[in-house]
């Protein structure tokens, strides 16, 4: 969906959750596969088997690039994404566990750039049992609808 937000029209606390997305066995082999990260916590069962978590983890560049996408759901014209910031993978993520995305306006602040400012979104990944498996800031450079 397309829409035309402006920094003035961000508000504090404002929310957004995306729709749910299950973790598959073919997402973690993929992502292996792009990656190059065969760790065997991701694609040995076996082994996993004797390891604390009992059974294989999915990669926590795949949660980042999967909670990212659940974002995308809407398209602001007025913005682009500037970068990331405080990436954390706070629990693990298991073969057909289902997460989302909770998307929070955290902070607002002028850039050095005129007519633009900074938007903060912080981002929240949580799995179907309300824990939060990823989070990170989200920044945003946004055009302003009054121009300086």
């Amino acid at each position: 969906m397309l829409q035309l937000k402006y920094f003035d029209d961000y508000a504090i606390d404002e929310k957004r959750t995306s729709q749910g997305r299950t973790i598959t066995e073919t997402d973690i082999i993929l992502h292996a596969g792009q990656t190059g990260d065969f760790f065997p916590h991701h694609v040995d069962e076996e082994w996993c088997k004797t390891q604390p978590f009992k059974r294989r983890i999915a990669h926590g560049t795949l949660i980042f690039s999967i909670g990212i996408g659940l974002t995308a759901n809407v398209i602001n014209e007025a913005s682009m994404t500037y970068g990331y910031d405080r990436l954390r993978f706070i629990n693990p993520v298991f073969i057909g566990d289902t997460i989302h995305a909770v998307v929070t306006i955290s902070s607002k602040k002028e850039h050095k750039k005129p007519g633009y400012g900074l938007v903060t979104e912080r981002v929240e990944v949580v799995n179907q049992e309300g824990a939060i498996v990823m989070a990170c800031e989200h920044l945003l450079l946004v055009k302003k609808k009054i121009l300086e």
